[in-house]
């Protein structure tokens, strides 16, 4: 819920964000906390956003932000990226529609480019998000396997539905042992079932996790997890592919949930960094441009059980007396493929394959900086991330290895120089990860490293 509040932490914050202020105080008439997706809410209140352009937002009140929230780095070529526009405007022009509600073109040529960089993902099939491919994931694992459990990570996110929404940020007083941690239920309107048939793992543990899952390899199905914990705490090498040899000898599906990672620590993903080949992969975020879109790709015997046969439509009213449909794993949505989106995608990965080496050297650039300005005041943290991802985490830790770890962490100190920063005209919501895109250049990361040196000073 969106709290207004006077606390001097928000002062500058509140001075400059009027507007929105006012914005947020007509939307919870409207909706409930003012937002339709939680995650946009902070207190005291969200910023009300009216325009973008390139790595640069304008809120209600004509203050203009070097954007690093990018969408929760959903937009890697930044804001209104020409090549969208243009790929999407030939689109309708060309089709004549934005929709056909049939097979067409684009679901192939997309495809064959996803496979390009994911030849892990040998068959896929397309979603409206990150979120729906994660979710059908799941029971394209119960499907082929006949167990009906999941494995998590602690930590780790896949989406706001009630299976996952276990143990992602857990009071560590419920948490358990971190070697064996409790499935702790993350939101209302989540069944007791749920934590009963999500097995909670620990990050970066294999010989814990190895445990876990030779105890129960007859009821899991898969084992999910975000190659980068919240797309920034990178697996260990040893860990991923230590993991992948466990599932594969138990005979447990491993997920990669690559909506974050996919594109971001290279074009090919966390499976292309690591070299370890997942059952199933789940994308997102990046190949839309901006557009709500999801991929899900795996195995083709594994992809093959979502196979439309004769008579096994759910829908179909000709097949009630001898339906076969539970004969197959059902899968639908009228905008999976939405040819408008996919032009925009293909424009996306066209745009990367030239710039992909420029925006992982410029991250490395702005990085280095902020890790400068810390260190010249003797403040101990760490960058944590890879490729073109990564979050400041203020910590005397030398390794942050998982959810754990990050709870070690200085919030406080983070949260002070974030709302500062924002006054400075740097965006990210508060506490939250950076991703940088190809409009992110040296004028933006020069006046990026000025903003932080003013904050670090002030404190």
């Amino acid at each position: 819920m969106t709290v207004i509040s006077s606390e001097p932490l928000y002062a500058e914050f509140m001075k400059k964000t009027a507007k929105s202020k006012e914005f947020m105080q007509q939307a919870m008439q409207v909706m409930p906390g003012g937002v339709t997706a939680n995650i946009k809410s902070f207190a005291p209140y969200p910023i009300v956003m009216k325009s973008g352009k390139g790595a640069y937002l304008t809120d209600l009140d004509g203050n203009r932000y070097i954007d690093y929230l990018l969408s929760y780095g959903a937009l890697m070529l930044g804001h209104g990226h020409p090549a969208i526009i243009q790929a999407v405007q030939q689109q309708l022009a060309a089709d004549g529609t934005s929709l056909f509600g049939t097979p067409h073109r684009l679901e192939v040529e997309m495809g064959r480019k996803i496979q390009q960089y994911y030849p892990s993902m040998e068959m896929i099939r397309y979603t409206n998000s990150g979120t729906e491919a994660t979710l059908l994931a799941i029971r394209m694992a119960y499907a082929y396997t006949g167990k009906y459990k999941i494995a998590k990570f602690e930590g780790h996110y896949h989406g706001g539905y009630n299976q996952v929404l276990l143990s992602v940020n857990p009071p560590l007083e419920e948490a358990g042992p971190s070697s064996e941690p409790n499935a702790v239920i993350e939101s209302k309107g989540v069944e007791p079932y749920q934590a009963e048939n999500t097995i909670i793992l620990p990050f970066n543990n294999l010989d814990a996790c190895a445990e876990i899952l030779r105890k129960r390899q007859h009821e899991i199905a898969a084992v999910m997890l975000e190659p980068a914990q919240a797309g920034f705490i990178p697996a260990e090498p040893d860990f991923l592919q230590g993991l992948r040899k466990v599932t594969e000898e138990l005979g447990i599906l491993l997920i990669f949930d690559e909506v974050k990672t996919g594109f971001r620590i290279g074009i090919g993903g966390a499976q292309a960094y690591y070299g370890v080949k997942p059952d199933i992969t789940a994308l997102g975020k990046v190949i839309g441009g901006g557009f709500p879109v999801g991929i899900i790709g795996g195995k083709k015997e594994i992809m093959m059980v979502s196979a439309p046969l004769a008579a096994s439509d759910v829908f179909d009213a000709s097949t009630s007396q001898k339906s076969s449909a539970k004969d197959v794993l059902f899968h639908s949505g009228t905008y999976n493929g939405h040819p408008t989106i996919l032009s925009a995608g293909l424009a996306v990965l066209n745009v990367l394959e030239q710039e992909m080496d420029q925006v992982m050297a410029r991250t490395e650039q702005l990085k280095t900086g902020i890790r400068q300005l810390f260190a010249q005041r003797g403040i101990a943290m760490q960058t944590v991330g890879l490729g073109t991802i990564f979050s400041v985490v203020i910590t005397e830790l030398e390794h942050v290895r998982n959810y754990r770890d990050l709870q070690k962490s200085n919030f406080e100190l983070r949260k002070k120089i974030d709302f500062q920063l924002l006054a400075e005209g740097i965006y990210t919501k508060p506490l939250n990860r950076y991703s940088m895109s190809t409009a992110h250049g040296e004028e933006e990361i020069s006046l990026t490293l000025e903003a932080y040196d003013k904050v670090l000073s002030r404190l």
